[in-house]
């Protein structure tokens, strides 16, 4: 059986999270225990770890380091035994170095860059960027594998990633200029998008994590 911990810090689209872990992992042959949890002990303990997040990076940021021992177990899990990671909208955001949202906030640090407000090069594109919109792949991930040409997925946000080494962006997506969809480095990734409200295509992606053995 493969444990998958759902961070609970009270942020995040938590139950539609959950709801799309379970329906993917009904699609395949392993045997999951899928756990919506703040507990240190099972989070340093999980196979993957899945960091949503919906809000304001400083919000989001104070919120998981105020859960005593989670940050410390995430660290564990990910950076020391090698779990498999994927942080979501703004979980993916918190992998960054740092957020310049209402000030700058120091993130995890986990794969170089920062978080930068979307400033788009046309009136069109606005600002927040909501909606579906269409992901370009830049390198092979396992993640991204098997994804069909111009899939679509559904973004929400106003800030996007800005790695520091652009090998570090898996995906990018078009919004009045180019920014990162996808960050990925060893056993960790992020996606800007939420693949819990993208559908089919979201489904396929949470999969291919859920099989992903990094």
């Amino acid at each position: 059986m493969r444990t998958v911990a759902l961070i609970d810090y009270g942020s995040g689209n938590l139950p539609s999270a959950e709801k799309a872990l379970w329906a993917a992992a009904r699609c395949l042959d392993t045997t999951f225990e899928i756990r919506a949890t703040a507990d240190p002990d099972f989070v340093a303990r999980a196979d993957r770890l899945v960091l949503p997040g919906v809000g304001a990076f400083r919000a989001c940021m104070s919120a998981l380091t105020a859960r005593e021992g989670l940050v410390e177990a995430m660290t564990e899990a990910v950076r020391a035994r090698g779990a498999a990671f994927l942080g979501v909208c703004v979980g993916m955001q918190l992998l960054a170095d740092r957020g310049l949202e209402f000030g700058e906030t120091p993130g995890l640090g986990w794969i170089g860059g920062e978080i930068r407000r979307l400033e788009p090069a046309t009136h069109e594109a606005k600002v927040p960027h909501m909606g579906w919109n269409t992901i370009h792949p830049l390198r092979d991930h396992p993640l991204l594998r098997g994804m069909a040409e111009g899939e679509h997925m559904y973004f929400t946000h106003s800030y996007a990633f800005h790695p520091t080494r652009a090998e570090d962006c898996a995906a990018d997506v078009d919004h009045g200029g180019r920014f990162c969809a996808v960050v990925a480095r060893d056993n960790v990734a992020g996606v800007q998008f939420h693949p819990e409200k993208s559908q089919a295509a979201g489904l396929a992606l949470i999969q291919r994590f859920l099989e992903w053995t990094p």
